[in-house]
């Protein structure tokens, strides 16, 4: 049996709910009898069946005798579908390899002991890793009950965001264009600054077709002062819209932010605005668990700065701008000193046509 193989083609099948599946996890199933898939599945969003319950309906009787290979651990606990370990073990499911364990405590361990105690042999850590991967905002919510933060940027390749007039529409090509809209469809929330919802009144919105049945992310917008008038795109109905603020803004604005149909969070202030850690507070109790960071380079530099940026995926344009009043991708104050500066783990460099895209781990232990 192609062990690898399988578990590879059930991250595969994973994917297939990015964008739908949360608050819950990516899942994927594939059911191998005597050297041969009888069955696939994966779950595409909450209230929709689980990815094992998917592959046993499509397997039937065939499910009798066969492996399941999961990316993550079967439920055994009843929510708004029934627990995927009873159905594996009432199919005849003889044994499962699983990727990795389910990081909710609800969850965690309680779905390989009821395999283990019905009999069937159990394996985990196949491909534990890229499982890993594909969970990383759904782990961190259920053991932090705060979001993972994607801070995204573009720039040129000697790391300009934009030219010393402020223009930056279109520093990246189609395809990376594209890339984005994906990750636009992962995320909860898409977070920007009022300097970029005044320069670019932009929609933020999922305009990829691919994900038009998905739910719209939330829309943030970091406005510590009242500077953004309600009167935008980001305002429209296509989306829900939260403006954030600080006791800088004065009620008359704060009112025309709820008329415009927006919800409205005062939070406290520090040296550069609104506190993002209280921001990302706010967002975990709303069951947010991705944030797409899509802001200046002003309130890049502060979510990096206050550390609550987990990933930062950079799109390098193949141009090069120069000049001392072109801004970089990072602005603010920066680091005062090497030793300072946050440690980054590259996780991936990728050519998207012209462009490259570059994803990066923020270390937290050095």
């Amino acid at each position: 049996m192609d062990r690898e193989r399988h578990m590879r083609r059930a991250l595969e099948l994973a994917t297939r709910g990015w964008g739908r599946v949360s608050p819950n996890p990516l899942v994927g199933c594939v059911l191998v009898r005597d050297g041969r898939v009888v069955g696939e599945g994966w779950h595409e969003g909450p209230g929709t069946e689980h990815a094992e319950a998917m592959a046993l309906r499509q397997a039937r009787d065939r499910a009798a005798g066969a492996t399941a290979f999961v990316t993550l651990e079967p439920c055994d606990h009843h929510g708004r579908t029934p627990p995927c370990a009873r159905a594996l073990i009432a199919a005849g499911v003889e044994g499962v390899i699983a990727a990795s364990r389910d990081p909710n405590p609800i969850v965690d361990g309680s779905g390989f002991r009821a395999l283990r105690e019905a009999g069937l042999a159990v394996e985990v850590g196949l491909l534990e890793p890229e499982a890993v991967r594909q969970n990383l905002a759904f782990t961190a919510h259920v053991r932090s009950g705060r979001p993972f933060v994607v801070l995204k940027m573009a720039s040129s390749l000697d790391g300009k965001a934009a030219a010393r007039d402020g223009s930056s529409t279109w520093i990246t090509g189609e395809t990376a264009r594209a890339d984005v809209q994906r990750w636009r469809a992962w995320s909860d929330a898409v977070v920007v600054g009022s300097g970029t919802a005044l320069a670019d009144d932009p929609r933020l919105t999922v305009r990829d077709a691919i994900y038009a049945s998905a739910r719209p992310p939330l829309r943030v917008i970091v406005d510590p002062s009242g500077r953004v008038t309600g009167e935008g795109r980001a305002f429209d109905e296509a989306a829900p819209t939260l403006v954030v603020t600080t006791e800088l803004s004065s009620p008359s604005r704060r009112h025309a932010w709820l008329q415009a149909g927006a919800d409205v969070a005062v939070v406290d202030r520090d040296e550069s605005g609104v506190s993002l850690p209280a921001l990302m507070e706010i967002l975990g109790k709303r069951d947010i668990q991705g944030v797409l960071l899509e802001g200046g380079p002003t309130l890049a530099w502060s979510a990096v700065r206050d550390g609550v940026v987990d990933q930062i995926v950079l799109y390098l344009a193949p141009t090069v701008i120069g000049g001392r009043d072109a801004p970089g991708w990072l602005g603010g104050a920066g680091a005062p000193t090497l030793a300072m500066a946050p440690q980054l783990d590259i996780v991936s460099v990728e050519r998207l046509d012209r462009d490259l895209k570059v994803v990066a781990d923020v270390h937290r232990d050095r």
